[in-house]
């Protein structure tokens, strides 16, 4: 019999692919049942799911050669489309289409490759030390050193490299992790430079910078949405001492991808990258809506519990979409980024006018 080497019993085997659902993910918890999945996005018909792929192909062109000039022509087409579900064997290109990493990629030639190779980054070991708990019932990351811990490893030193400012945060795994299934090394790479670059929409690198200042400015703003759009459950939420630092952070620092399961998270992403951080305020705010009847009635430790730990039908995104899309907050979070901006201003002013006293 062949002999293990101390990495394969670190490694320990594969699981059985009965166990594992059509995400790869081990089926460990109700979210990734058959029962669950079935819940979810039913699976279309053979024939209206090749019509539709069809209907993506004639939309992106050959290696996405015709996605501009379609998005300039039928806008709203490619919205409604987007907001129904990519495709899942399309949805690596259409992600680096919608979010402009794939003209960051070709400007770029070679740099990847010498981020990888010929730099160092103060953050590798901390980022060694994160891998084994990123998405750790996903097949493609559960081997200890296996292809999706290098590749993870790789685009999350890389990134530490070329923007010293951030670094590396923990959550920014849970973000590469989604996107390296679904895209090459490189791809996934300049995918979370457009990010937090703002390539095409406004920059995310707050998200990770030393104290979280875009999580902070977010988190004032859903609280005040909360409290203007269920007011029953703001107040409720105010007398048990209970804030949206306590629930909501992953939900902005990893966009639904920490603890949502997977046919969820994908949908949230497909629009995230093509309309904005709006959508995790529109699907935050409808998570609590769908929950409101029972949130109100518990006390803080229940409470706390629930909002970690969503019912299986409100993770359906046939049921919860449609309802995040219908709240309106574009408008109220631009007023409400005023508020916040001139609330921190205010804060500061006192400490300027000390430090300019003694002098």
């Amino acid at each position: 019999m062949e002999k293990k080497s101390a990495e394969d019993h670190e490694a320990g085997p594969l699981p059985s692919p009965r166990l594992i659902d059509r995400f790869s993910c081990l089926k460990q918890d109700a979210y990734h049942s058959p029962e669950s999945l079935s819940k979810g996005r039913h699976l279309l018909p053979f024939n209206s799911e090749e019509r539709r792929i069809r209907k993506w192909r004639k939309m992106i062109g050959v290696g996405g050669s015709d996605w501009k000039r379609y998005v300039r022509r039928k806008p709203h087409v490619v919205k409604r489309r987007i907001r129904k579900g990519i495709p899942d064997c399309l949805r690596g290109l259409v992600w680096q289409l919608i979010s402009g990493s794939r003209d960051l990629l070709l400007m770029n030639p070679g740099v990847y490759e010498q981020l990888v190779i010929y730099e160092t980054s103060a953050s590798e070991l901390d980022i060694i030390r994160d891998i084994s708990r990123t998405f750790p019932s996903h097949v493609f990351f559960q081997q200890r050193h296996g292809p999706g811990q290098r590749s993870l490893y790789n685009v999350l030193k890389a990134y530490s490299v070329y923007d010293r400012d951030v670094g590396y945060v923990q959550g920014m795994g849970f973000v590469t992790g989604l996107l390296l299934l679904y895209m090459s090394e490189e791809d996934a790479f300049w995918l979370l430079v457009a990010l937090l670059k703002g390539a095409v929409h406004a920059p995310m690198e707050g998200l990770y910078q030393v104290g979280l200042p875009l999580v902070q400015q977010y988190l004032f703003q859903f609280d005040q949405l909360v409290r203007e759009h269920m007011p029953k459950l703001g107040e409720h939420f105010s007398g048990e001492m209970m804030n949206p630092s306590m629930y909501a952070s992953q939900w902005f620092i990893t966009v639904f991808s920490y603890s949502f399961p997977f046919h969820l998270a994908l949908r949230i992403w497909d629009v995230f990258l093509y309309e904005g951080v709006k959508i995790v305020f529109k699907v935050g705010l409808a998570l609590l809506k769908y929950c409101h009847d029972d949130l109100v009635k518990l006390p803080f430790e229940k409470l706390m519990q629930a909002l970690r730990n969503f019912p299986d039908d409100a993770m359906n995104p046939d049921v919860l979409l449609p309802m995040a899309y219908s709240i309106k907050v574009s408008g109220r979070l631009k007023e409400l980024k005023l508020e916040y901006d001139l609330k921190n201003a205010k804060a500061v002013q006192p400490t300027e006018l000390c430090t300019n006293g003694n002098k």
